[in-house]
């Protein structure tokens, strides 16, 4: 099935001429100048001029780093901002859908009721794999996305590339994968299939290997064609200065980051070989993120008990195929020591 990105477009977005702001419209060259064209308070304190509304030199180091070119990336405040992007250009309320994959990341749903866009679930098969045959039984003219989360949140796992494929080659809409946990997994990213499949999007986030969630960074991988729609309905400084600087800063020191995502995969085979060995553990289940999912007895007594021993998780018994569940973020040595000891001693008391 051929993809064409005008047919999906909305007809007010197609038409739509972006806000040209003063940062648009003059571009610094580095070169001494008196900035008198947006209206901003003249006595500089570091946050006194408006940020770079194209996230230029940002950009141009992410660009880099995900092997990609900087047409191709767009910047969000979150990723959430990123979905919430593709929903206002591509799908018109109270008329089109798209289609969820659950258990999967909470907010696809949030924000297809935010932006009156029915949500068809099609829930994974039992073995956390989505349903390619189910999902192509529910496309209809008026799917516009199909949100996939590989590696998948709350399951851990990363989708088979077969079934992926399938769906871009015959799907009419976007594939929007979302990638946030996809510096843990040793697969490579979707981002490098961006030339071979027009209708992929890939979203990232520096809120998770990089350690910037307080910064709010999300990242939009798509063809120049898609980013340029997004450009369109984005506002014009959605990416603050302060939050620029921290991720250029922080992204300069690579080895530090690579030294920190070891550390944590060395700290999750060291929680996984644990949990297997707690009796009321029943299923621990394999993960390419920094967190593991596992079943216990009874995930909500579980919870409490760890709750009253000072250690905080994700109770995920509520979503479907999660039943008495929990999902265990991988912290720092010190803090699964803790973990790892309550759980020892709970394991203790219920024998």
């Amino acid at each position: 099935m051929s993809f064409n990105l005008d047919n999906i477009i909305r007809e007010n977005v197609k038409g739509l001429r972006p806000y040209s702001s003063a940062r648009d419209e003059y571009v610094s060259d580095g070169s001494k100048m008196v900035f008198l064209d947006a209206n901003e308070n003249p006595f500089e304190n570091g946050v006194n001029r408006y940020p770079d509304p194209q996230q230029r030199s940002l950009k141009m180091v992410l660009a880099k780093a995900k092997r990609v070119e900087v047409p191709n990336l767009l910047l969000g405040n979150g990723s959430d901002e990123v979905l919430d992007l593709l929903f206002r250009a591509f799908c018109e309320p109270q008329k089109d859908n798209i289609i969820t994959l659950p258990p999967t990341y909470g907010m696809y749903k949030v924000l297809a009721g935010v932006n009156a866009v029915e949500n068809r679930e099609v829930v994974l098969t039992d073995d956390f794999e989505p349903n390619i045959p189910e999902i192509g039984k529910r496309i209809d003219a008026q799917t516009k996305m199909v949100f996939i989360c590989s590696p998948n949140n709350p399951t851990g796992n990363s989708f088979k590339t077969s079934g992926i494929e399938e769906l871009l080659g015959n799907f009419s809409g976007l594939v929007v994968i979302d990638e946030a946990y996809i510096d843990f997994s040793p697969g490579d990213s979707w981002a490098s299939k961006i030339d071979q499949y027009p209708n992929l999007v890939v979203t990232q986030t520096l809120s998770k290997a990089y350690g910037l969630a307080g910064i709010r960074l999300g990242i939009c991988i798509a063809s120049s064609e898609i980013i340029s729609v997004l450009n369109k309905i984005k506002p014009p400084y959605n990416v603050n200065e302060l939050t620029q600087e921290r991720a250029l800063k922080r992204l300069s020191d690579a080895d530090t980051i690579t030294e920190e995502i070891s550390n944590i995969l060395a700290e999750k085979d060291r929680l996984v070989a644990t949990l297997n060995a707690v009796p009321f553990v029943a299923k621990v289940y394999p993960s390419d993120a920094n967190f593991v999912l596992a079943k216990v007895d009874d995930a909500n007594n579980r919870y409490q008990q760890l709750l009253s021993k000072g250690v905080v998780v994700r109770n995920r018994t509520n979503q479907v195929l999660c039943k008495n569940t929990l999902r265990f973020t991988v912290g720092t040595k010190i803090e699964n020591k803790k973990l790892i000891d309550t759980l020892q001693q709970l394991d203790t008391q219920s024998r």
